[in-house]
């Protein structure tokens, strides 16, 4: 009995023996698989993170990469606009001057006309800048209201110098030496006044020569050509050319000088020359004590209409010499006064704040070049062959002296920002 038993109890044992196994394996293999799936999980959790992380790290290159490429537009763009408004400064400035030239080559036509005609100098200077000052008021008293009250004794006497230098003297010399020559032969002495106010500014310590910069030399160089353009269209004729053959000219409404005339023409012409020289150094002064240039055009043109008037009483009295009639005489005073007078005084004025004294004088050269078209075109006059060359070497020795003008004006803004470019020139 005991052996069927124990035989019953191996068998058991044996048939339970694999069950045991299958479960240890079972048990095994669960914990195994729980293992990897939790370490795959882990895994998988950091994986997810890094890529959050490096989306994240892309995200803020890529917006910052945005951010720099605003900025460079936006750089670009000020650049730009800074670029732009600097050449509209620039632009603005040369326009304004070649308008006062092309007033000035009009003035020099009709005032030859009516001078020839026996106009009194002093009475139509004096009604010239009556006229002046009368349309200069309503901007001194719009935009400078005010500034009246800053008038001292000071710029009473700076005011007199202006009137004196710039309008009584200048202008009175030129107009006796226009109407004792011709108005082309007039106007190339006002080619000398860049190189009289060089003179004067570099005397004064206003200018500098400057040779040993490249600046300096293009300005010399500029002002040698200028001069020298000028004395080829003066002193040597050539080949005649004539762009007008049908001559609106009327040989009646110019008198011709007589060669006796001549000499002292040219000698009255070289005085305004110095005159004009020492006026554009006045201004600088003038502008540092009185900043306001519609005030000081308008008093400085009343000053110099009470000045022409005294000189002219002194000198001719008689009513015909100051009697106005509805005739050229009269419309070349409105004109002279409203756009030669009023117009430029403002507008040289400005440019001298910004440019300095010598600036504007360099634009003088052109009125040779409208006098002469206008005379050839209006007028049927001939264009000489000097005439042509001195243009060309005017046009290049005015570019050159612009140019280094400009490169002076851009060294000194480098080396002191706060520097205005009268003081920079």
């Amino acid at each position: 009995m005991m052996m069927i038993g124990e035989s019953a109890t191996d068998r058991t044992n044996q048939l339970c023996r694999p069950t045991f196994q299958i479960t240890i394996y079972t048990t095994f293999f669960s914990c195994f698989s729980s293992t990897l799936i939790s370490l795959y999980t882990s895994r998988q959790t950091e994986i997810n993170q890094v890529e959050v992380c490096l989306i994240n790290l892309y995200r803020e290159r890529e917006r910052e990469r945005e951010r720099e490429r605003e900025r460079e537009r936006s750089s670009i763009e000020e650049m730009g606009m800074h670029m732009m408004k600097k050449w509209f400064e620039w632009s603005k400035v040369v326009v304004s001057m070649i308008m006062v030239q092309l007033f000035a080559a009009g003035l020099q036509l009709l005032t030859r006309v009516i001078l020839s005609q026996g106009t009194f100098v002093f009475a139509y200077m004096a009604y010239r800048h009556a006229v002046a000052a009368i349309c200069v008021a309503p901007f001194a008293f719009y935009f400078e209201r005010g500034n009246a009250k800053n008038l001292r004794w000071s710029v009473w006497f700076w005011l007199l110098l202006s009137a004196l230098t710039g309008i009584s003297m200048a202008m009175g010399l030129y107009n006796y030496g226009l109407r004792d020559t011709t108005a082309t032969y007039a106007t190339n002495f006002l080619n000398l006044v860049p190189i009289t106010t060089f003179v004067f500014s570099t005397i004064a310590g206003i200018e500098k020569m400057g040779l040993n910069t490249r600046a300096g030399k293009l300005k010399t160089l500029g002002a040698i050509v200028c001069v020298a353009g000028a004395l080829t269209a003066s002193l040597y004729k050539g080949k005649a050319f004539h762009l007008n053959h049908h001559s609106l000219h009327n040989p009646h409404l110019v008198v011709k000088p007589s060669k006796a005339h001549w000499v002292r023409g040219t000698f009255l012409l070289v005085g305004s020359c110095f005159s004009y020289g020492a006026w554009f150094i006045i201004q600088v002064k003038l502008l540092k004590v009185f900043p306001s240039r519609f005030w000081a055009t308008l008093l400085t043109c009343v000053m110099a209409s009470i000045q022409s008037a005294v000189i002219g009483l002194c000198i001719d009295r008689s009513k015909t010499s100051w009697r106005l009639g509805w005739n050229l005489e009269l419309i070349t005073i409105v004109y002279s006064g409203a756009l030669t007078t009023a117009a430029t005084f403002c507008i040289i004025t400005w440019v001298i704040s910004l440019r300095g004294p010598t600036y504007p004088a360099m634009f003088n050269p052109l009125s040779l070049i409208f006098v002469a078209l206008s005379e050839a075109i209006i007028l049927g006059e001939e264009i000489r062959l000097g005439i042509i060359l001195g243009m060309i070497l005017i046009i290049f020795g005015l570019y050159s002296f612009l140019w280094g003008k400009r490169k002076e004006i851009k060294s000194a803004m480098q080396v002191n920002p706060s520097s205005t470019a009268v003081n920079g020139s």
